[in-house]
């Protein structure tokens, strides 16, 4: 069932960090209802495409927010719900009657989870954006990519999910914890920019150090170095090279026939040198051929694998790492115990009436 088994959770259907924030709690245990928006064009042609993966574990009920008749069944099972969940724009909510205030009127103890990407408050806060620009605005995007290029999109993981949902998922459990002792439920705040900021901490101590330069490719772990990078092999394929710790290095040397003396480590005048040797190796032989040399050892290299291979890799088969519940997806994340990971199909189409039935109102 679940760590989260017993939680009722009200998800306002979306798209980006919401939606994934709602399969992550579902995944967990969370009785989580997807209040849908009947007849949207959109959302049903992301529901044909995306809705097996990023809609499970969940009934998805059709309402009219617009509709009075609606809106108080919505408030209804608002009083019995741990928690809700909402993306849209600020204000938009308040519009709609069902804004913080008045469902903390119907339940104090309800956690009221809100993602957007500038965040509740601030001069940004009503204009419109995208992963992109929120992790542009926050520093998190300009490290990304090579330095004589311009700054890279690394897809929508940071803002969307790790900056967003993530953040929400975890707000919003935080407050729960919070509401059982205190009776009281709160408003979570998950901005996108704040988010995609805070996964940035690291490099922000590493620069007041002095150890992070703003010059992309100049540094140790955003492709500056040859022993943290990719290379490029023989058939086309890529290999991630990790070896960051002297015990580590010294392995890579031995699997590439090099001593430390030809490839001193921490030597930055020799960095570019060095990568271009290492690249004229690594592309004298097939990805996989690299793979089955260095297997075993600790000089921590591994094929880039595509999202069908990483299906298919042994070690991601013998942890169940990926399922075929439909569609091929990720299972769930984390493991609690030795409990396999389980993925429950979505419900679409509940209708609204049904679902208070169900939740006993």
């Amino acid at each position: 069932m679940g760590p989260l088994s017993g939680l009722r959770i009200i998800e306002i259907d979306g798209l980006g960090p919401v939606t994934f924030a709602g399969m992550v709690l579902a995944d967990m245990g969370a009785e989580v209802l997807r209040l849908t928006r009947g007849g949207d064009a959109p959302a049903a042609a992301f529901d044909e495409v995306g809705g097996a993966v990023l809609h499970r574990g969940r009934a998805a009920v059709p309402v009219d927010l617009k509709s009075a008749d609606d809106r108080d069944k919505v408030l209804a099972l608002i009083g019995g719900a741990d928690a809700l969940i909402e993306g849209f724009r600020p204000g938009v909510m308040e519009r709609l009657g069902l804004g913080p205030e008045v469902c903390a009127a119907r339940n104090p103890r309800l956690v009221y989870g809100r993602v957007t990407g500038w965040g509740q408050t601030g001069p940004m806060a009503d204009q419109v954006g995208h992963d992109i620009n929120y992790i542009a605005l926050s520093g998190a995007l300009y490290p990304m990519g090579a330095g004589d290029q311009p700054p890279c999109p690394p897809l929508n993981l940071i803002g969307d999910y790790g900056g967003g949902a993530m953040m929400l998922v975890s707000g919003v459990l935080a407050a729960l914890i919070e509401a059982r002792t205190t009776g009281r439920g709160r408003v979570v705040d998950a901005a996108m920019t704040d988010g995609s900021a805070l996964l940035t901490s690291l490099f922000h101590a590493l620069r007041a150090r002095g150890l992070w330069s703003d010059q992309r490719e100049t540094n140790l772990l955003d492709g500056g170095t040859p022993f943290y990078r990719c290379y490029a092999c023989r058939d086309g394929g890529f290999v991630a090279v990790g070896a960051l710790e002297p015990r580590f290095y010294a392995a890579l040397l031995a699997g590439l026939g090099l001593t430390a003396d030809e490839a001193p480590q921490f030597d930055r005048t020799n960095w570019p040198a060095l990568h271009d040797r290492f690249a004229a190796l690594f592309a004298s032989r097939n990805r996989d051929e690299w793979a089955a040399h260095f297997a075993g050892t600790e000089a921590c290299v591994t094929p880039v694998l595509t999202l069908g291979e990483a299906v298919d890799h042994p070690h991601n088969q013998a942890r169940g790492t990926f399922s075929e519940a439909g569609v091929v997806q990720p299972a769930p994340a984390p493991r609690f115990g030795l409990d396999p990971a389980a993925i429950r199909a979505g419900r679409p189409g509940l209708p609204l009436d049904q679902a208070m039935i169900d939740w006993a109102i």
